[in-house]
Parts: structure tokens; sequence; C-alpha cells
């Protein structure tokens, strides 16, 4: 085994056993998460990714240190979208509160194989093809520009092709089916709701990679320390939507901070043959622009239970 193959061996199965452990041990049985089961397993994945982080430390510097953790803010950020996508699309379905994690748990392990295969794919364009970063630093900005103009995204799962062709060729169940994904009746397999809520979260996975993975790629082309930044981002996201669900809607300016991120990488990704953005400075407009969206957010919640 190549040294260089030896740290995607031994990342992928420690994620495996995390995995295995998820499932296999403390989520045996379906159940409504709490906010505290959540806290405390948002606490242990911020935890993994910060010990990782120092690991990256010694093995290569402080200069890649701080790019792992400036992907992991930007990932981990950009993924507030998904949170507000799993709330709609729970919503739509009906989906009862002990399955919410179950479909979580399989949305991110395809979301594991897919992102994998978008940051191969676009490390690779821009190894081969240098122009290409001004393709997606120019994208990045029209799509920050888009956050920031429109409306909160709305997904309408009954518009979505997959389901449509699920539909046409497999029958459905109405009921939920003790948490299944198929049945067998009369001969016949079933598709049950939970297996349409699974499609729909993946399906829209993919939507948001097309916006998260060209923006690591603006704070680093080290194909590691991307998938591994972006991976430990995908893997705290479950705990992190049962413990913010109840109070996202309420932080009404984040989607313009997070625009703004967007608009910032694009920006960096441009001009990065002209002048390289430190990456330290980088991390620090990046905190700057949360922490500053977060807080008028913070602000009109309070003026607004001050007038009420």
């Amino acid at each position: 085994m190549t040294a260089q193959l030896l740290p995607w061996v031994l990342f992928t199965l420690f994620i495996a056993v995390m995995l295995a452990i998820d499932l296999g041990v403390f989520n045996r049985k379906a159940h409504e998460v709490s906010v505290k089961e959540a806290l405390a397993w948002s606490g242990v994945w911020v935890a993994l990714a910060l010990a990782f982080n120092v690991g990256v430390y010694f093995w290569k510097g402080p200069e890649v240190a701080v790019q792992f953790f400036t992907g992991y803010i930007v990932e981990k950020s950009l993924s507030v979208d998904n949170i507000f996508v799993f709330l709609q699309v729970f919503a739509f379905f009906g989906v009862p509160a002990i399955y919410q994690h179950k479909i979580l748990f399989w949305g991110v392990l395809g979301a594991i194989v897919m992102r994998a295969v978008f940051i191969l794919v676009g490390v690779t364009l821009i190894t081969k093809f240098h122009w290409i970063i001004y393709v997606f630093g120019a994208f990045l900005l029209i799509t920050g520009a888009k956050m920031a103009f429109s409306k909160q995204k709305e997904i309408h799962p009954e518009k979505n092709p997959v389901i449509k062709l699920l539909k046409r060729f497999i029958p459905l169940s109405n009921d939920y089916e003790d948490g299944r994904f198929f049945v067998k009746r009369n001969g016949m397999i079933l598709a049950t709701p939970l297996a349409l809520v699974l499609i729909v979260i993946e399906t829209t996975d993919v939507i948001f990679a097309v916006d998260s993975i060209p923006a690591i790629l603006a704070i680093t082309t080290d194909p590691f320390i991307v998938y591994s930044s972006n991976l430990f981002a995908i893997m705290g996201l479950r705990a992190l939507f049962f413990a913010v669900a109840g109070v996202i809607k309420k932080f009404h300016y984040i989607h313009y901070g997070l625009a703004a991120v967007l608009a910032f990488v694009g920006i960096k990704m441009i001009i990065s043959d002209f002048y390289k953005v430190p990456s330290l400075a980088a991390l620090a407009v990046i905190a700057i622009i949360l922490a500053v969206s977060m807080a008028a957010s913070s602000l009109r919640r309070s003026n607004g239970n001050a007038v009420s």
C-alpha cells in the first residue's frame, strides 16, 4: 500500500466504523431524537473534526491545517441550507419523528459516495484545465447573488423526476410500514413513503454538492483535505438538524451570510492567479461574515420580541 493511499484507507475505515456504531449500537431501534441527544452527538462530531484538524497540523503543517478548518467551516455553514430542505421534505411527506434519523443516516451514506465523485471530478478538472477555476469562481458569484436576492429555496417533491419514474414502475404503499423502504404483498414489491423521502433527500444533495464542492475547492485543491473536511461536515449534519431544526428559521439573515461566503470564495478563486488570499485571512473573513449574519438575526429577533 502506497503512502499516498494509506490516509484515504484509514479515514474511510474510520467513517465506516463510526457509521456502524451509529446505526448498530446507538440507533438500533427507531426513536425520536431529543435535542439533548442531538447536541451531544453534534459535540462529538465537532470534537472529532477538531482532533483530526490537530492531526493535520502535525502531519502537513499549519497552512494545510488552516485550509482544513476553513473548508470545514464553509461546508458546515452551507449545510444550513440542507436543514431547511430537510424540514420542507419531512413536512411535505409527514414523516414521523421516529423515522427521520433513519432517513438522514442513509441520506448521509449516499451523500458520502456522491461527494467523493464530485470532489475527484472537480480536482481533476482544475488540475488538467486550470482555466476552469474561473468558471467555478463565476458560478459561485452567481450562486451567491441568486441566494441573496431570491426567496428561500422551495422543494417540490411531487415534481422530482426520479420519483415520477419510480411511481411508473413500482407500486406505492400508503403506510410507513414500521420504517421499511420496501414491502412485499401478494407477490408484489411496494415502495413505502420512506423510500420516496430518501430519493428526494439524495437527489437534492446532488444540487447542494454543485454549490458546496466548488466553494471548498476555492480554499484548497488537496483532494484528501477537501474530502475529509466535507465528510466531517456531512457526518455532523444529522445531529445538527435535530439540534437546531426548531430554531433555524429564526435566523432570518443567515442566507445573506451564506450568499456572502459563496461570493467571497468565488472572488478568491477568480483572483487566485493574481493574488493568493492567505488561508488565515480567508478564515477570518468567512468567520466574520457568518458572525455578523447570526448577530443581525439575533438582534432582529430581540427587537421583534421587544415590540411584541
